[in-house]
């Protein structure tokens, strides 16, 4: 049964005037579950304009009751953790495992934002020149926009809005097209924990949405995550529209395999980071390094542990479940064929196979790939699907160069038991997040997420401290009360003594 979906507009549901739509369909049956308003301009002027109206009295709203309802937020949240889940899996595939994942590391911002308060603390000096007083301060930007990918429909957002709601910003956020209803369901969330109208609002919406909050002079933010071409359109347009832009692109992560690696632990976690959420996931592992002659061992082993998983839909307790749409079906499967005829081994073929899903659901099985070279689209492409691909190198110092001339800068992982090493590898890879026999690095909340090169457009990263700092503007105020001394005219440089 199909329904009709909405935007969320100053604490209530808008229907869509545009006229235009976009189907939201059920990935692992391939059924059309929903039509989406794609929102006009004038439909996301007016969203941004309800963000606008409701900035001064979010701005002026203490800290006190701001927490409150933040933790009001978290609670509501922790009860209800199970029905965003469900609305992840139906929608973007994921298996409920996964999402649930998903929607506890989100959480994670969300608790981090909860000790907003003491993170907002300004600096004071007293008497820094005589009889003045120096003090610091942080506040809010105003209307801030965050536009969100797929795959992570409530962990990507919730990477940002705890953090911009805390500091005394109001949101608009544009979730993916494919992807809505946790947007929806989290705003209602947000309203049932006492946020006051027009602080989180929702526009639904395509490229026309998108361009609205780039270009309005009312937005003074953008928040994006997605493919790198988009995020440096982001970044390029945002700013030269004055707004302070934080554009995450894309990533081809390597995973180093040393020769004195445990070999069944490296397997593990290869195909854990490989294929999970179906390869989805801007940190998964898509190269695998194999260094010295450990190659072929490690290759079967993943590859038996490959051939174990079960895919299908993501409610049946399967492994692995279904890409996100037929298009990105047909596109991964397009890129096994063309490593395949580029001279890649197939050494696991996920374009056959039997899947647990009734319907037409959008399957691509893990695929493993080996001999794979660097000059292969399949190397140098960001698949976005459950396809690894093993490079082989007779080095150290060759995988570091593989890295390092890599385009992206996303993440990567070293598996080793030789500490030395560990330590020479973190500190010579040019990659913003790096694990050490962790093959997916997500960072807690408290540190910044953010990868290097063509991985991140612009100086700031996601949560942490940075995130602060992002959604914040600094106010340095210089006091002197009236002192007889200091009377008369004088049009040098103020001095200090």
């Amino acid at each position: 049964m199909q329904t009709t979906l909405h935007h969320w507009v100053a604490g209530a549901r808008v229907e869509g005037t545009s006229g235009r739509t976009s189907e939201v369909t059920d990935p692992a049956t391939g059924e059309v579950t929903a039509q989406l308003p794609l929102a006009s301009a004038d439909e996301a002027a007016a969203v941004i304009a309800a963000a606008k109206a409701a900035f001064p009295g979010w701005r002026d709203t203490s800290l006190a009751k701001r927490t409150q309802i933040l933790f009001r937020f978290r609670e509501l949240l922790n009860a209800r953790a199970s029905e965003l889940a469900a609305l992840i899996t139906a929608e973007h595939g994921k298996v409920l495992s996964d999402a649930a994942g998903e929607v506890a590391r989100g959480q994670e911002v969300v608790e981090f934002a909860c000790g907003i308060a003491h993170l907002l603390k300004g600096s004071a000096t007293e008497n820094a020149s005589t009889g003045v007083d120096v003090h610091s301060v942080r506040q809010p930007l105003g209307v801030v926009g965050i536009i969100s990918p797929f795959n992570f429909p409530a962990m990507v957002p919730m990477w940002f809005f705890p953090i911009a709601i805390a500091t005394g910003n109001t949101v608009v956020l544009k979730p993916s097209e494919k992807v809505p209803s946790s947007a929806l369901w989290i705003a209602e969330l947000w309203s049932e924990a006492g946020l006051p109208d027009g602080v989180f609002n929702v526009l639904n919406g395509d490229k026309t949405a998108v361009d609205a909050l780039l270009t309005s002079p009312d937005v003074k933010s953008i928040s994006f995550v997605g493919s790198t071409p988009i995020a440096r359109h982001v970044y390029e347009t945002g700013t030269a529209h004055g707004k302070r832009v934080q554009a995450l692109g894309g990533a081809k992560n390597h995973m180093v395999v040393l020769p004195d690696a445990d070999l069944d632990l490296a397997a593990d976690q290869a195909v854990n980071a490989g294929f999970g959420s179906a390869g989805e996931r801007c940190m998964a592992v898509s190269a695998l390094v194999a260094v010295g002659d450990i190659a072929d061992t490690l290759v079967s082993r993943i590859a038996d542990r490959a051939r174990a998983l079960r895919t299908g839909d993501g409610r049946r307790s399967c492994d692995m479940g279904p890409l996100v749409t037929r298009a990105a079906q047909e596109r991964v499967s397009g890129y096994i064929d063309a490593g395949e005829s580029e001279g890649a081994v197939v050494v696991v073929d996920g374009r056959r196979g039997e899947f647990d899903a009734d319907g037409s659901g959008f399957f691509v099985g893990p695929t493993l790939l080996d001999h794979v070279g660097t000059d292969m689209t399949v190397y140098t492409d960001e698949i976005f699907g459950p396809v690894l691909s093993v490079v082989r190198v007779e080095t150290y110092t060759e995988a570091v160069e593989l890295i390092n001339s890599n385009p992206y800068g996303n993440g990567t992982a070293i598996f080793t038991n030789d500490g030395g090493a560990a330590r020479r590898f973190q500190n010579e890879v040019e990659v913003g997040m790096i694990g050490i026999n962790v093959p997916v690095p997500v960072p807690m909340a408290y540190y910044s997420f953010g990868g290097w090169k063509n991985s991140l457009f612009g100086d700031t990263h996601a949560h942490g401290t940075e995130g602060v700092h992002f959604f914040t503007r600094g106010k340095v105020v210089t006091t002197r009360w009236l002192d007889p001394s200091h009377a008369g005219v004088n049009l040098g440089f103020p001095t200090n003594a």
